[in-house]
């Protein structure tokens, strides 16, 4: 492996200039008036790895924005299919970025940019290590393949389509995902859990019109006092779900993993100072690290109803709605708990009032085992590659894809993310870690390595 770290430490600058003129493209997915941009950013990628000497490049289009895809076969060992996005998060707020969103900077050892770590730098980090492997030997010591979109940051909503009309195309042995992080500076980390998600919205519609709350207030239900009731009692004092079935099909964290975790380096009294809250709560019985990654949650996201302007108004809204979510661990299925919370909603609404109900979106959670000898590939990599012990982590938020292309294609994916909590992904100073960019280079590199022995 010594030629292959010696050349790829020697292109620190070149890996470097060529992140910075990827963050530069304003590929949001989210505005359609940066279509064009999408498309630059898209056609950008493809030549990064032409250029690498990936030997099958193509963009393939969809409803949407395209999907890049490439190939390097030939190797003896296993194939291994990279995912990653080429899309951003939108700017906004400008005014709140100390640097130019799209004009990556570097500071104090960071790298500031829109997409610096969600995913441009991540998903960078795979080209350079091909194009090291192939320029140094001739040959990848993997059959290597790249599934790269432009829709995460909106829901990835052509990407499930595109893989189940793909299958043998993307046939692998294992997905690699770098777009997740580390657990704090300094110390690597494989994520084998993700929750999902199952997001609603509640309506809940009372009298034809908003109406004075002295003349008629005590007389009709009112549709705002009604939703608060039933959003409030959907969780007891214990913060506990009261859903009846939310729970059936939790996998309940087994005793070693509870150790495992609390064998980390985590400081719950620093944790809720990041958060500006004055205390933490949550489901009694479980530590704030199980709470949000291997626990599931009701939240609401969002209220409204009545008269929201200064000053008094005093009536009676006709409507009142909610936005809430549900943030789901292994086994559970967002369609199954959709439909829980539904049934259990219209079963308590009082008479007087009607609802109605939808589901915004949807994600199943993911679990590997962290047994599984890819995954233990990855951790003697990554331990390798920083010179320092990896741990083991979930993560509470979810990546919908990830849990799909692992049950569409019946293979694992492998977490291998370099990014920090801090980091500010979807806000303003978005930044890359430097060391942990050219350590992941050095992983990346490293775990090819080693699957090509399994």
């Amino acid at each position: 492996m010594n030629d292959i770290l010696e050349l790829l430490e020697a292109r620190r600058e070149q890996h470097l200039r060529e992140v910075v003129e990827l963050v530069a493209i304003p590929s949001v997915s989210a505005k359609p008036e940066r279509a064009g941009e999408i498309r630059r950013c898209a056609e950008h990628v493809a030549s990064l790895l032409r250029s690498a000497g990936i030997s099958r490049v193509e963009l393939f289009p969809t409803p949407g924005n395209p999907i890049v895809y490439a190939e390097r076969l030939g190797a003896a060992g296993p194939t291994v299919l990279v995912y990653g996005h080429y899309d951003v998060q939108p700017e906004d707020p400008v005014e709140l970025w100390e640097t130019p969103p799209f004009q990556a900077t570097v500071r104090d050892g960071d790298l500031y940019g829109r997409g610096a770590v969600d995913d441009k730098g991540q998903m960078f980090i795979h080209i350079a290590v091909a194009r090291a492997f192939l320029e140094r030997r001739g040959k990848l010591p993997v059959n290597l393949k790249f599934l790269l979109e432009g829709e995460e940051e909106v829901g990835s909503p052509n990407l499930e389509p595109f893989v189940a009309a793909h299958k043998e195309l993307l046939k692998a042995d294992v997905v690699v995902v770098s777009d997740t992080g580390m657990l704090q500076k300094g110390m690597p980390s494989i994520c084998h859990g993700l929750r999902g998600l199952a997001y609603f919205e509640l309506v809940v519609d009372g009298p034809g019109n908003d109406l004075h709350s002295g003349s008629f207030g005590g007389a009709i239900p009112n549709p705002a006092n009604v939703l608060c009731q039933m959003i409030a009692s959907l969780k007891d004092s214990a913060g506990r779900v009261t859903i009846p079935g939310f729970y059936d099909d939790v996998v309940p964290l087994r005793p070693e993993e509870r150790a495992a975790l609390a064998a980390l380096p985590f400081q719950e009294e620093e944790f809720r100072a990041t958060t500006g809250s004055p205390a933490l709560a949550g489901e009694e019985g479980f530590t704030t690290l199980e709470r949000i990654w291997a626990r599931p949650t009701l939240d609401v996201n969002g209220l409204w109803g009545g008269y929201q302007g200064e000053g008094a108004k005093t009536v009676l809204p006709a409507r009142a709605g909610a936005k809430f979510s549900t943030r789901l661990v292994a086994n559970q299925d967002p369609g199954k708990i959709s439909r829980l919370v539904e049934k259990h909603l219209r079963s308590i609404a009082p008479p007087g009032v009607s609802l109605e109900f939808r589901q915004l979106s949807g994600g199943k959670p993911f679990l590997c085992p962290f047994d599984h000898p890819y995954i233990q590939a990855a951790k003697r990599a990554l331990e390798e590659g920083f010179g320092r012990p990896a741990v083991f982590i979930r993560e509470g938020g979810s990546i919908p894809f990830v849990a799909t292309i692992s049950e569409l294609l019946g293979v694992p994916c492998v977490l291998l993310g370099f990014g920090l909590p801090d980091e500010h992904s979807h806000a303003p100073n978005e930044r890359l870690h430097l060391e942990n960019f050219y350590g992941g280079i050095r992983s990346i590199a490293r775990y090819y390595d080693a699957l090509a022995g399994i």
